[in-house]
C-alpha cells in the first residue's frame, strides 16, 4: 500500500497504533481525534481499549456528518460474488446511520442477506422490492426500521424477488421502474441524505434496474487473487446504461475490502487497484474479519455485534470519507475510471 492510505489500515496490525485508541507499539497518544473522537486516557489494555471504541461507537459525543446537498443514490454493485457487497451495504449504511445520517437500502437480492443483517422481516408477503418494482406498492409502504436505529432503514428483498427478471422482460419502460419507486416525489417526505442499492452477483434487469435510479456505482473489490475479474464486464455494462438510459451514472466509489495487512498479496491488489480506478478507491480499506462475518447471523450490522471491533471501526472511517466526498465531484470521471 502506498504511504497515502497505511494509516486507514494500521489498525491491522498490532505494532501500529490506531487512530481511534492511540493504542500500539509507542503507548496510547494524547490529544484530539481528528474525527471528533476522544483520546484513550484510562485504560491501555487491549480489552479496555475495545471497550473504549465500543463506546466512542455507541454513543459518539455529538460527531455528525455532513449532510449532502442532495439525496445521494448509490447502487453498489459486482457481479463477482463473494467480494463483500452485501456486507459493505449495510455496514456503510450503518456508518453513516450511526454518526447522524438517514440512510435506506434497498435489497434488490433475492437471497435477502442485506434484509437479515439488517433485521428486516423478509419472509413471502411481506412488502418488498418485489412488489415496489412490479408497482404494486409505494416505497413508504415497504420500508422498515432498523429496530436499533430509526434512522437506518430498508425495503427487503422477498423470494418472490426471484422471478422478477423474468416478469419484468415484458413490462413497459423495464429498466426504470425502480427509478420511479424511488423519485424524489416519493421519499421526500422521509428526508433520506443516502440510498444504497444492494444489488444480486448478476447483470440482469434486477442490476439494471439499480443503475438507472442511482447517480452513483460503489464498486466493493476483494483484496485477493482475481480481485479484478469481473470487473471489466461491469464497466462496460456501466458504460452502456451511461450511454442508453442513465447519462448521469458514474463510478464514484470502489472500496477495498477483505485486506490481510499480514500478507504482500493484500498491498499488491490495492496498489493495482488503485492504479486502476485512482481516486474513487477509499483510503480507507476494510480488513478480513471474523466479526464481520459473524454480525449477519445474529441479524445485526458488524456496528451492532461488535462495534468496538476493527470491522467496525474500518467501515465508520469508509462511511466518514464516503460522505465527507461532494459527489459532484467526481460526475466527470471516465467510468473506465483511471
Amino acid at each position: 500500500m502506498s504511504g497515502e492510505s497505511t494509516n486507514h489500515v494500521s489498525r491491522e496490525t498490532p505494532a501500529s497504533v490506531s487512530r481511534e485508541t492511540g493504542v500500539g507499539s509507542g503507548g496510547p497518544t494524547r490529544g484530539a481525534d481528528p474525527y471528533g473522537y476522544s483520546p484513550m486516557t484510562t485504560d491501555d489494555t487491549p480489552i479496555g481499549a475495545a471497550a473504549q471504541r465500543a463506546s466512542q461507537v455507541l454513543h459518539p459525543s455529538g460527531v455528525s456528518l455532513p449532510k449532502p446537498k442532495h439525496r445521494r443514490v448509490l447502487t453498489i454493485a459486482n457481479q463477482k460474488g463473494g467480494v463483500g457487497k452485501t456486507t459493505t451495504a449495510v455496514n456503510l449504511a450503518a456508518a453513516l446511520a450511526i454518526q447522524g445520517l438517514s440512510v435506506l437500502v434497498v435489497d434488490l437480492d433475492p437471497q435477502g442477506n442485506a434484509s437479515t443483517a439488517l433485521g428486516a422481516e423478509h419472509t413471502s408477503g411481506t412488502p418488498s422490492s418485489y412488489e415496489l418494482l412490479l408497482g404494486e406498492i409505494a416505497a413508504v409502504d415497504a420500508i422498515q426500521k432498523n429496530p436499533k436505529n430509526p434512522r437506518l432503514m430498508c425495503i427487503p428483498a422477498t423470494i418472490d424477488l426471484a422471478g422478477a427478471e423474468i416478469e419484468l422482460v415484458s413490462m413497459v419502460a423495464r429498466e426504470g421502474r425502480l427509478k420511479t419507486a424511488l423519485s424524489d416525489s416519493a421519499l421526500d417526505e422521509l428526508d433520506l441524505d443516502f440510498v444504497l442499492i444492494d444489488c444480486p452477483p448478476s447483470l440482469g434487469l434486477l442490476t439494471v434496474n439499480a443503475m438507472v435510479a442511482a447517480s452513483e456505482v460503489l464498486i466493493p473489490i476483494q483484496c485477493e487473487y482475481y480481485a479484478l475479474e469481473g470487473v471489466g464486464q461491469l464497466l462496460r455494462n456501466i458504460e452502456l446504461v451511461q450511454a442508453h438510459l442513465n447519462p448521469a451514472l458514474h463510478v464514484s466509489t470502489v472500496i477495498l475490502t477483505m485486506y490481510d495487512g499480514r500478507t504482500k498479496l493484500a498491498d499488491q491488489v490495492a496498489d493495482e487497484v488503485r492504479s486502476h480506478f485512482g481516486g474513487a478507491v477509499l483510503k480507507s480499506v476494510i480488513p478480513r474479519s471474523v466479526k464481520v462475518s459473524e454480525a449477519p447471523g445474529y441479524g445485526m450490522t458488524v456496528l451492532d455485534y461488535d462495534p468496538g471491533s476493527r470491522g467496525a471501526m474500518s467501515y465508520l472511517d469508509a462511511g466518514r470519507e464516503m460522505a465527507a466526498r461532494d459527489a459532484s465531484e467526481r460526475a466527470g470521471t471516465e467510468v473506465s475510471g483511471a
